[in-house]
Parts: structure tokens; C-alpha cells; sequence
């Protein structure tokens, strides 16, 4: 009894030690068969007939299709917008230029994935933790969050409108 305690309690301790490579924080079971993906299926168009069929371009084997689903330039186009002007040169290059003000920094996607990696790892989690895949997402961000209440409360204090919350009754009296 004693023997087969120690063996099981050593083999649970050899199998804390092993870590992935990469830590996950955020251990969301996963089903164990892999299906298809409900959310991948988009509804497509109606089709339609176009006027004339010689305006219509070549098929283009992996290209876009006249009855795909374009989200972006649709509600473009219901909120009163050209969807037809709707590219990232003419919507975008005001942002990008200003965004770019101070210069860019080209290798600042390898450094901020080197730098996520080391915080995962650096807070991957107890042996326990990690033994059970307990998730320890929340905790280890939790200095990094921002506490909305006190947040809405520090705008309202400086008069910052928020459209999205309603003014509390309770400080207007």
C-alpha cells in the first residue's frame, strides 16, 4: 500500500514537471471530435441575372463571388455610405498616417510575442494549477484590467458624456 502511494505520488510529481512550450492560461476544454466549424458557414446571396452576361468577369478559382457575403460594405451601404468607396486607401489613410506619426517599429510583432511569452510562463500557474488545467487566465491578468465602474466614474467626475451608460439618478440628486 505504502509502495504503490509513493510510486503513484512520484509519477504525479514527474507529470507536474513537464510544461508545454507554450503556456495556456485560459484552459477551455475542447470537444474531443473535431466537426465542422458552425460558425465558418456564411449564407450567401440571392443569386440574380445580371442584364448583360458579358459584363460578367471570368471565374476565378478561390477568388470572391458576386453572391458572397460582404458584412463591412454592406452596413457601409445601409448607413447611407458608397460602398463602392469603401477601401482601406480612402477610409484608412487619415488613421494610418497619424497612427504613424512617431514612426513604426517593424519587428514590434516579434517583441511583443516574446514578451507574452514570458509573462504566460512567468504565470502559468501552481502545480496544481497546472495538473488539474485549472484556468488561471483572470488572476494573472488581473493587475492589467481596468475596473469599468471606476473608470465611468472618473470620466463623469471630469464630465466626459458616455452614450453607452446611462446617467445614474441617484447622482443627480
Amino acid at each position: 500500500m505504502r509502495r504503490s502511494l509513493l510510486v503513484m505520488s512520484v509519477l504525479v510529481g514527474l507529470s507536474a514537471c513537464g510544461t508545454a512550450d507554450e503556456p495556456n492560461l485560459l484552459n477551455i476544454s475542447r470537444p474531443r471530435n473535431q466537426g465542422p466549424d458552425e460558425f465558418a458557414i456564411l449564407p450567401t446571396k440571392p443569386l440574380e441575372l445580371p442584364e448583360d452576361l458579358a459584363a460578367l468577369p471570368s471565374p476565378t478559382p478561390g477568388g470572391a463571388n458576386r453572391t458572397d457575403q460582404t458584412p463591412q460594405a454592406d452596413a457601409y451601404a445601409a448607413l447611407g455610405g458608397n460602398a463602392a468607396a469603401l477601401s482601406r486607401a480612402s477610409s484608412d489613410g487619415a488613421l494610418l498616417a497619424h497612427s504613424r506619426r512617431f514612426g513604426v517599429d517593424p519587428d514590434i510583432r516579434a517583441e511583443l510575442a516574446a514578451a507574452d511569452l514570458e509573462f504566460r510562463r512567468e504565470n502559468d500557474g501552481r502545480l496544481l494549477e497546472r495538473l488539474f488545467n485549472v484556468n488561471v487566465y483572470f488572476r494573472a491578468y488581473e493587475e492589467m484590467s481596468l475596473d469599468q465602474y471606476r473608470e465611468l466614474e472618473r470620466l463623469r467626475r471630469a464630465g466626459i458624456r458616455t452614450s453607452a451608460v446611462p446617467p445614474d439618478p441617484a447622482l443627480d440628486e
